[in-house]
């Protein structure tokens, strides 16, 4: 009975040691640590990480669903075309992930900082122009996603702040790519734990106003988000300089390398192209709501919301399987990165299959926490109960697709998404919305159609084995 006791002592003391090395970071070398342990140490940063910036994307659409459904309307318009943006640093975070998990893999951390460097130079030559069309045509691009009198009139301000401080979204994306990349999950984290943790507590104030603060309104949110991610970059660039467990740059190396920034380019050409894809398709989709309604876009933009929010933790474990697959493809072990990824994809599995179960059995009053419009709850909790039907399925997309991402092979998933977000997706919801009168109820059945496809044929491509052969 004592060793019983003793045993299960020993096991509960490891397993608190290993959740507060996750936390803190840690220096092991996850090409030969126990698997699950590697995992653990990843995974547990990478998650909460996302927690908090999904707790934020909540808190921000609660707050702005005070100023009515135009308001989140404008919200859901604006992140149209932020997604694009969104599409570029992800795609650039991925190959950022993958050459540096590579480096770090065959013990090259030199070559690994100077690819960070390289990467924050791409990030600042692409977010300029992005700047400039976005404070200059605020107003013309809402317009031309079909946008109502109020957004024209005041949350183009909104469109402005959000597009105008884009460098600092491509940064964090960039820059958290190199950390966890290098296996500094836990720097990654404490990151965007500043960011968002400053943006919950500057959105009521802004938007709502207190004291000597005047009330912003939507203008209100978009400033709260720039100035925390603004001082998220700030930390990023201090750690980046002072060094983590695993990655430092040195002044003497914040210099442009040719053929290491064209690496890099070509790397995330992938992508880009693969993220542009599946957010286009969102635009596009969001488009046709915006024919049927502004409850339409609202309702869709709480349900997207909780969406994040919820699948944070399966996006947190698969990103840690992109840098456990770059590593160990790096020092040799594709069968070590194959059952990395194998062990994830059951946890997400297991883990996205509760969040269905919510999804359907209290749709209605998820959404009806953000808005009473009985318009808009409907539309978003009709979209989250059609989404329960196949939401584990998106946790072995997920997955599979970082497996191709973290070995360097971003094009595969390019060809893929291209064939069933544009070539399905896309004609499908117009053809069920607006073809045959379904109208939102045909947007959501074409998201569920395609999304369900290209995760089981995705996770069929990665069983085959082609990625372990990815250069980068």
């Amino acid at each position: 009975m004592q060793t019983t006791q003793s045993t299960e002592a020993t096991a509960s003391h490891s397993l608190w040691r290993e959740l507060r090395d996750a936390i803190r970071g840690t220096e092991a070398d996850y090409t030969r640590i126990p698997l699950r342990r590697a995992v653990l140490l990843l995974a547990v940063p990478m998650v909460l990480e996302l927690v908090l910036e999904s707790t934020f994307a909540v808190v921000d659409i609660y707050f702005v669903a005070t100023l009515g459904p135009s308001a989140v309307a404008t919200v859901g318009l604006t992140e149209s075309y932020l997604f694009l943006l969104y599409a570029v640093g992800m795609g650039l975070a991925m190959a950022v992930t993958a050459v540096i998990a590579r480096r770090v893999g065959e013990g090259r951390k030199e070559e690994a900082a100077i690819s960070a460097v390289q990467a924050i130079f791409v990030a600042l030559l692409i977010a300029l122009p992005v700047a400039v069309i976005g404070i200059v045509f605020a107003k013309d691009l809402l317009r031309l996603m079909g946008a109502d009198a109020w957004a024209l009139a005041h949350g183009y301000r909104y469109t402005q702040w959000m597009l105008g401080g884009n460098l600092v979204i491509l940064l964090l994306f960039v820059i958290n790519a190199v950390f966890r990349g290098a296996g500094d999950a836990a720097i990654s984290m404490r990151v965007l734990w500043l960011a968002n943790g400053l943006n919950i507590l500057l959105c009521p104030l802004l938007i709502l106003g207190y004291g000597p603060v005047p009330a912003l309104g939507i203008e209100g949110a978009a400033m709260a988000t720039n100035i925390g991610r603004g001082c998220g970059v700030l930390f990023q660039l201090w750690m980046l300089l002072r060094g983590g467990k695993h990655i430092r740059v040195l002044v003497s190396q914040i210099a442009v390398h040719g053929e290491v920034l064209w690496n890099i380019v070509r790397t995330s050409l992938g992508g880009i192209g693969q993220m542009i894809v599946a957010m286009s398709a969102w635009i596009f989709l969001m488009r046709i709501l915006a024919d049927i309604g502004s409850a339409a876009v609202a309702g869709a933009t709480i349900a997207i919301r909780l969406m994040m929010f919820t699948m944070t933790p399966a996006w947190g474990m698969s990103n840690a399987a992109a840098t456990l697959v770059g590593q160990n493809l790096g020092a040799n072990e594709p069968a070590r990165a194959e059952a990395a990824v194998w062990h994830i994809g059951w946890y997400n599995m297991a883990y996205l299959l509760v969040i269905a179960a919510c999804f359907f059995l209290f749709p209605q009053q998820l959404v009806g926490f953000f808005t009473q419009d009985p318009a808009v709850v409907k539309v978003g909790a009709e979209w989250l109960r059609i989404l329960s039907y196949s939401l584990y399925v998106y946790g072995w997309w997920m997955v599979s697709v970082q497996a191709f991402n973290g070995a360097g092979d971003t094009v595969t998933p390019t060809r893929i998404n291209l064939v069933f977000f544009w070539l399905i997706q896309i004609p499908l919801a117009w053809l069920l919305a607006l073809h045959f009168g379904w109208r939102e109820t045909g947007v959501f059945w074409a998201v569920f159609v395609s999304e369900t496809s290209v995760g089981l044929f995705t996770l069929w491509l990665f069983s085959r084995g082609s990625w372990k052969t990815a250069k980068v």
